[in-house]
């Protein structure tokens, strides 16, 4: 019996031990947290390739949709990879905050030396299949904001004033690129506008970000313990002014009604601009800006604002 036993243990097939960047709870809760890491949430940040287009009135074929679609694809391939080198490096000090501290590879779901090397992997391959499938141009731009994110990763996030252009000029890249892929002029009031409306968003995260952490000595970020709240304030209301002023000469530099147009629509769409900026400065203000993505999407009467910009905005250049 004992060696009838023994003979058929013989045929089972041995017991192979997982890799040793797999935790127990295996292979597909490693790829939801690798997932997890590469922030979904943030993707609609880059729903900004189409800005340009539409700001032009040429998102208007399935050449050029599929395009910015491309775009957006590697945009969101190259964020990502940024998000999970920023993780990786971050995992120590993210273990401090007491929100932070549950992303997937602070909380040791994902491996540093896998957040690593997918990173690499994603930020490589974007950049290859722009220099491939894209013009010079848009190659060169997104291999040039990841490098400077890169670079923020490791150095640039702890110099003043540095890190909030570094993030800011992100958004703006966002938005030039899809201009970029199709070969449309870029205005200088709308990279004025778009540059400090970026600015606007991201000092006032900051400033919600140290209004929350003024009793935990900087853990997670040491640099907002040199920012005082004051200068914070300063620098959202300085940006949110001098994007309104930019949408502004933006919006009069076209002149009147247009040839068939009922009323001056982009004159008009600057009531909407204005009062989205007033709306979200209220949760800036409050110190609850931390998370853009939930005040755009979450508060809906900055939702119905937007709508109405967009309508005023897409009468406009329909010319209707």
């Amino acid at each position: 019996m004992a060696e009838r036993t023994t003979g058929l243990a013989l045929l089972d097939p041995p017991a192979v031990a997982p890799p040793p960047w797999v935790p127990r709870r295996g292979v597909r809760a490693v790829a939801r947290g690798l997932l997890r890491t590469a922030r979904p949430r943030q993707w609609i940040k880059n729903a900004l390739v189409v800005a340009a287009p539409v700001a032009a009135g040429q998102l208007v074929s399935w050449h050029t949709a599929g395009r910015l679609a491309l775009v957006f694809a590697l945009f969101t391939a190259a964020a990502s990879a940024v998000y999970l080198v920023n993780d990786a490096r971050d995992a120590g000090a993210d273990r401090a905050h007491p929100v932070k501290r549950h992303r997937p590879v602070a909380a040791g779901l994902v491996p540093v030396p896998l957040a690593y090397t997918t990173g690499a992997l994603l930020g490589l391959g974007a950049a290859a299949v722009s220099a491939v499938l894209c013009n010079a141009m848009t190659a060169l731009l997104l291999a040039a904001y990841l490098a400077m994110q890169l670079a923020y990763c490791v150095r640039l996030k702890h110099v003043l004033v540095v890190d909030l252009t570094v993030v800011a000029t992100g958004f703006l890249m966002r938005a030039m690129i899809g201009g970029i892929a199709l070969g449309i002029p870029l205005s200088r009031w709308f990279l004025i506008t778009t540059g400090f409306g970026a600015l606007f968003m991201v000092a006032a995260k900051r400033y919600s970000e140290a209004v929350q952490m003024a009793n935990a000595q900087g853990a997670t970020r040491a640099l907002l313990t040199q920012y005082t709240t004051g200068y914070l304030r300063f620098v959202w209301q300085l940006a949110a002014g001098v994007a309104v002023l930019g949408y502004c000469l933006w919006a009069l530099e076209s002149g009147g009604v247009a040839n068939g147009s009922l009323l001056p629509w982009r004159q008009l769409s600057v009531v909407a601009f204005v009062l989205a900026v007033l709306r979200y400065a209220v949760f800036a203000d409050r110190g609850t800006a931390g998370e853009p993505e939930d005040v755009v999407l979450r508060d809906r009467p900055l939702a119905v604002i937007g709508l109405v910009w967009a309508a005023m905005y897409g009468m406009a250049v329909a010319d209707l």
